[in-house]
């Protein structure tokens, strides 16, 4: 759940919408764009379909990351990351990493929250339902994915501080640091690939730690 600071900077982010129609997912996008759906009952009782449209890669004009609302597939409002939408009994909260989006939740005012549902074209929808037709499956991938970020941080950690201790100012009050790992570069470049599949991985699920997703990379 957001922080009050994030709600009121995310409201002042909220432009409205103009109206045109949620494009089609194309079955080439799953790498650079992501959408979640919502249902909902209005006020009056009748159904609704919110949506969360967000290009991974920017927009096309500028580059900015911004995520677009839609009700019933008809454009509400657009905002930059993190956004904040207010929507029928709560609200819908989006933000990104550098690997894809970290959260994408419906909150109530109690506090309750839930993700929305990725569309069936999208990579998470894809990863969804790997998780929901070959759990055992899902659940070897997600360790794997653990397993290689643990081992990431260990091995790597040491080397940066290592690297930043051997500047001469650092290594003037501070002193120097010997990292016990030293791999190759080719072994180094592996190990970033590797971490990068990783987190990108989770980020089909949603999942997001500061340590082992953004500790590394400095991603926040």
């Amino acid at each position: 759940m957001f922080s009050d600071r994030k709600r009121r900077r995310a409201a002042r982010r909220i432009k409205a919408g103009d109206g045109h129609a949620l494009p089609r997912f194309r079955w080439w996008q799953p790498l650079q764009r992501t959408l979640f759906h919502l249902r909902l009952t209005g006020e009056a009782g009748q159904p609704e379909t919110w949506s969360v449209d967000v290009r991974l890669w920017g927009d096309s004009d500028d580059g900015e990351v911004r995520a677009r609302l839609y009700r019933d597939g008809v454009h509400q409002a657009t905002s930059k990351l993190p956004a904040r939408f207010p929507v029928t009994g709560g609200a819908i909260e989006v933000d990104n990493s550098g690997y894809g989006l970290k959260r994408c939740h419906y909150v109530t005012p109690d506090g309750q929250e839930r993700q929305l549902t990725p569309d069936p074209a999208s990579a998470e929808g894809r990863r969804a339902r790997l998780d929901r037709d070959r759990p055992g499956v899902s659940r070897f991938v997600g360790a794997v994915t653990l397993l290689v970020l643990g081992v990431a941080l260990v091995l790597g950690v040491p080397q940066i501080i290592e690297q930043i201790t051997e500047i001469p100012p650092v290594a003037e009050h501070v002193g120097t640091f010997t990292s016990p790992f030293h791999l190759s570069g080719t072994a180094n470049v592996a190990l970033i690939v590797a971490t990068l599949l990783a987190s990108t991985e989770r980020a089909l699920r949603l999942r997001y730690s500061r340590v082992l997703d953004g500790g590394l990379f400095g991603d926040d």
